[in-house]
């Protein structure tokens, strides 16, 4: 793998790095390293390096800004591929927008502000990008993402091909996609709002999460979704493991549906310390909790 992934990179105008820890590329600070990390500059770039990849059977991972993702302490074998670059906005008819993957979920939030749209201000305080937020139909109080989707751009089989969402099967926290594919771009449909009522909702949502959600340390966000008509942090609470510590990974004691790294804390703690709150859940309540969080990568 090593000799294939350094005949990559010919013709490549973005940023390649090799041997890259991906502790510095996600929000909870763990993770070995990638043989490849590209950071593509454009679309065609995009597109090159994936033929190169695919020609020398390199497998790769496409990720935003590193959050709600776990890696493993043995690294990724192949290519991690960012999207940050892909940051455009762009203003459609019907009061539509055409945005990249790679933009910031609260610079989405207030492009549209400033046209007086709104209706997704509850990705205000959602960290990460909008790919990210569209892979996971990220959302907040009863609303997600894929709601205010018309359709995604998507990149199957080296092809740019559109999909209307009735022609894509999603749910709560998921969007069923094929091995592969990658989200190149989405078209959200907002609605008039007045920039002050935006304002609010942004206001309300952020101080919201800082007042449930500063934990103090680094975390992925929520680590596992909520069971139908449950709160996976009661669950948790209720099983007595809001504290608990594998290492440097802890429940946090702030929220016990965060995990967080105290320090030194690294993907093998994380993954032991989720395996003892799910048996202890299971064991109180019944309940089997499945985590949020994409875990990737090989042990160590």
């Amino acid at each position: 793998m090593e000799k294939q992934a350094q005949r990559i990179g010919e013709g490549f105008r973005g940023e390649l790095l090799r041997n890259e820890p991906m502790g510095r590329h996600t929000s909870l600070k763990v993770g070995g390293p990638a043989d490849l990390y590209a950071v593509p500059q454009d679309l065609d770039d995009l597109q090159q390096l994936l033929r190169q990849l695919e020609g020398t059977e390199i497998p790769w991972l496409a990720i935003g800004r590193g959050y709600n993702l776990l890696v493993r302490d043995g690294g990724i074998r192949g290519a991690v591929i960012s999207l940050e670059r892909f940051n455009r906005i762009n203003l459609l008819e019907g009061e539509r927008l055409l945005v990249d993957a790679g933009v910031e979920n609260l610079a989405l939030v207030r492009f549209g502000q400033e046209r007086q749209l709104g209706g997704i201000g509850f990705l205000a305080g959602i960290p990460g990008t909008l790919g990210g937020a569209i892979r996971m139909n990220a959302g907040a109080y009863g609303e997600g993402i894929l709601e205010r989707t018309v359709s995604l751009t998507l990149l199957r089989n080296g092809m740019v091909t559109v999909f209307r969402m009735d022609e894509l099967s999603h749910g709560y926290r998921r969007l069923d996609l094929l091995p592969g594919d990658l989200v190149l771009s989405a078209t959200l449909q907002l609605t008039p709002r007045d920039p002050a009522a935006t304002e609010e909702e942004i206001r309300r949502d952020i101080e919201l999460r800082r007042s449930k959600h500063n934990v103090g340390f680094p975390s992925a966000g929520s680590f596992f979704k909520n069971p139908p008509g449950q709160a996976a942090w009661r669950l948790i609470d209720a099983a007595g493991m809001r504290g608990a510590q594998v290492g440097g990974a802890q429940v946090s004691p702030v929220h016990s549906n965060f995990l967080v790294n105290t320090g030194r804390g690294t993907a093998a703690d994380f993954l032991k310390l989720a395996a003892q709150v799910k048996a202890a859940v299971l064991e109180a309540s019944g309940i089997t909790l499945e985590e949020e969080v994409r875990i990737v990568g090989e042990e160590a």
